[in-house]
């Protein structure tokens, strides 16, 4: 969802500034992209083990929803591409997965705004043991949506999302946004998802 669909690191980014600096210290751009795709969990101990902010993980995450969904409730920022190439799946009768690593709660703002019945599943970093780059949260949409891993393409913008995706087994296209994606195998690299459509999907993870 982050950085794939909506553009929500400048959020995620501003909230670990404000909360940092509210302790006195400073969070580097550089230390927030360290952050990008990991489960909110171990994106809290990073904040925790690398600042003066004396909060345990789990208030951590909180103060950051709390800010990030208040964003997201102002304006669904969009990533290039990507409504009109959800929307089209939908059309087509194609069942689509959300898997994110943020939570539930957080999710919920985007399925809010979509139109009912366009994620068939969504699995989120608080519904699973493991966060990403663990295999789980797309093994779990895997089983839910009730096809293989074969059947499916993944879209992801970040290392550790990558690395979920193929370790699951799925054909992956990687859109960096923040953070640089190094060629990973079982991924395709592309630079954006505007004008990209259903059918291409098979040919990019394909070539």
């Amino acid at each position: 969802m982050d950085g794939t669909l909506v553009d929500t690191e400048p959020l995620w980014i501003a909230a670990e500034k404000e909360l940092v600096s509210s302790y006195g210290g400073t969070w580097t751009d550089e230390m927030a992209h360290r952050l990008v795709g990991n489960s909110l969990i171990v994106s809290g101990q990073i904040i925790r083990d690398n600042s003066p902010v004396t909060l345990a993980p789990e208030e951590i995450v909180d103060f950051l929803l709390e800010r990030v969904v208040a964003g997201m409730r102002l304006h669904v920022p969009w990533r290039p591409g990507a409504e009109e190439l959800l929307n089209a799946c939908v059309a087509q009768g194609i069942p689509n997965a959300l898997v994110t690593m943020s939570y539930e709660a957080f999710a919920g703002v985007l399925i809010e705004a979509v139109p009912e019945g366009t994620f068939s599943v969504v699995v989120t970093g608080d519904r699973v043991r493991k966060g990403k780059p663990d295999p789980e949260a797309y093994s779990t949409a895997i089983t839910r949506l009730g096809v293989t891993a074969a059947d499916c393409v993944a879209i992801e913008d970040s290392i550790p999302g990558v690395r979920s995706a193929v370790g699951a087994g799925v054909p992956t296209i990687a859109v960096p946004h923040v953070v640089a994606v190094p060629p990973i195998e079982g991924a395709v690299r592309v630079g954006t998802l505007v004008g990209v459509q259903p059918a291409d999907l098979t040919r990019l993870v394909s070539s």
